[in-house]
């Protein structure tokens, strides 16, 4: 009862499963949080075969219901939670003219709704647990933009300034919670290099150029490169940090 738990939506890859390795590192108990059931069981087993401390559960982002039953069980199981990485997110592409109603609106579901689901039956339980730390996964897309990411930009836009209203929220009314939200740059997941492989030519070679090709670093990030600092804001190291944004970007948005 005394470890503390950390719940990560999207856990199963990418900067989710980085996130929830280096958190089950510094001595969380994590809490794998997928729509793909099977990969964030397999995740879990791998954190536990070294050692740690993991488990699994299944989550839809955008649906209420199932929110409700994966807080109620880390309730149930452990009694308390301490962080919370909204990480779980569609990244598809698209311009005005290409971007379809229904394609807007599941993105804005997934992006935007699961932000808000997550903090809405999270933060009461993190509140009852003495405090904690919650780590929204925006991007450098919610600060600055692209034409081909209309409804991507929208739905992450929407997630930086609700951190921020969160944690205005959560501070005024001194719950102990504080509320973050971190602005990766390119970084090499596999949603990332998926897209691209099914991109065609023309259009993924100029976006590449615009995007990757335009950062001071010049490389991808890494997933581990923003669990790093995830952890950081989890921790008491960014106690007086709440409302904040940082940006992980290798000096895109510098510019």
């Amino acid at each position: 009862m005394s470890q503390k738990v950390a719940f990560i939506t999207g856990g199963a890859s990418g900067i989710g499963l980085a996130t929830a390795q280096a958190l089950a590192r510094a001595g969380h108990h994590v809490v794998i949080a997928d729509i793909q059931t099977a990969a964030a069981q397999t995740a879990a087993e791998q954190i536990r075969s070294d050692q740690l401390s993991a488990s699994a559960v299944p989550l839809d982002v955008s649906s209420d219901e199932a929110w409700r039953s994966a807080i109620g069980s880390v309730e149930q199981e452990h009694g308390r939670l301490d962080v919370l990485v909204n990480n779980a997110g569609l990244g598809e592409g698209g311009t005005l003219d290409s971007t379809s109603l229904e394609a807007f609106n599941r993105m804005l579901a997934v992006n935007v709704g699961g932000v808000f689901l997550g903090c809405k039956y999270a933060i009461p339980l993190m509140q009852r647990s003495g405090g904690g730390s919650v780590i929204n996964v925006s991007s450098i897309f919610g600060i600055v933009s692209d034409q081909l990411t209309l409804a991507y930009s929208a739905s992450k836009g929407a997630v930086r300034t609700m951190t921020k209203s969160i944690a205005l929220d959560c501070a005024t009314r001194n719950t102990g919670v504080r509320v973050n939200s971190i602005h990766p740059g390119f970084i090499e997941t596999p949603m990332v290099m998926n897209a691209a492989a099914v991109t065609p030519a023309e259009i993924i070679e100029p976006y590449a150029a615009r995007t990757v090709g335009q950062t001071p670093m010049g490389r991808f990030g890494q997933p581990d490169e923003l669990a790093d600092v995830i952890v950081f804001l989890a921790s008491e190291a960014s106690r007086f940090m709440t409302g904040s944004e940082v940006t992980v970007d290798g000096g895109f948005t510098a510019r």
